[in-house]
């Protein structure tokens, strides 16, 4: 039996940023019903390749093949209608608009209406029913972890065949989350009130539920940029580490051992 072919794959990838190489060959793949994670420590070049996947940045050799189509060539915005969905690092929800107002420009930008609008969002709203509640209210008095759902499903609204997040537990604090228990690494932290833990371990724990559903639907390929280790060995199957703008080690996430931390991924 042959495999399905990847929806997304990147083969020998270099990338210059103002005349200095950031990617160094990255290859890597990712098929639909799974979950990736790119991970490594910062400055590597995670978020670089990102940006030569969605289009950002061209690169310089090598090739990205999305959909089985060769896509270095295509425009930021040919990649996003062939399919590609982006949730950038920081979010870019549009503060001053409704939850509401938020979620139909995904649907706009996608030209999605009538039965099949509704239907978009009734999906949104099983994966994040807080968006539901909230819709009324402005993208920018939402918590970082509600924000970070909004995003998500403002970029589902367009269909993609790959979503790409980029740090979805940013804007979460670093103490809080490491608060959460079992779900997310401990570390020594200020202890916050047990409200706001108790409300930043419900937004990851929703975040964290969302992309099992969205990898149980076996129809979406997920790319996922993440610091938090035990995060990534939640929700995601295989694991690209980063190092100096090149790959270092991957493997299913069981391989993904507190040896191979150590030795790739903590500073």
């Amino acid at each position: 039996m042959v495999a399905p072919a990847p929806v997304l794959s990147l083969s020998s990838v270099e990338t210059d940023i103002g005349g200095s190489r950031i990617l160094r060959g990255v290859s890597l793949e990712v098929h639909a019903g799974e979950v990736v994670a790119l991970m490594g420590r910062n400055g590597v070049g995670k978020t670089t390749t990102l940006k030569s996947i969605t289009g950002v940045l061209g690169i310089r050799t090598g090739s990205i093949h999305f959909d089985g189509q060769p896509i270095a060539r295509m425009s930021c915005d040919a990649r996003a209608r062939a399919g590609i969905g982006y949730v950038p690092q920081g979010r870019d929800i549009f503060p001053h608009l409704t939850v509401e107002e938020n979620l139909q420009v995904g649907l706009v930008v996608h030209g999605r209406r009538g039965a099949e609008a509704r239907q978009a969002l009734e999906r949104v709203y099983s994966l994040f029913p807080i968006l539901k509640e909230f819709l009324p209210r402005k993208g920018g008095v939402l918590s970082g972890g509600q924000q970070q759902q909004l995003a998500i499903g403002r970029a589902l609204l367009t269909d993609p065949k790959l979503l790409i997040l980029d740090e979805p537990t940013e804007g979460i604090q670093p103490s809080i989350i490491d608060q959460i228990g079992d779900t997310l690494k401990k570390l020594k932290a200020p202890a916050a009130p047990p409200d706001v833990i108790e409300r930043a371990a419900h937004d990851v724990h929703e975040i964290q539920d969302a992309i099992r559903q969205l990898k149980k639907e076996h129809r979406l390929a997920i790319l996922l940029v993440e610091q938090y280790v035990d995060f990534c060995r939640e929700v995601a199957d295989r694991f690209y580490a980063m190092d100096r703008g090149a790959v270092t080690i991957s493997g299913p996430i069981a391989d993904l051992t507190d040896e191979v931390v150590r030795e790739h991924l903590q500073v």
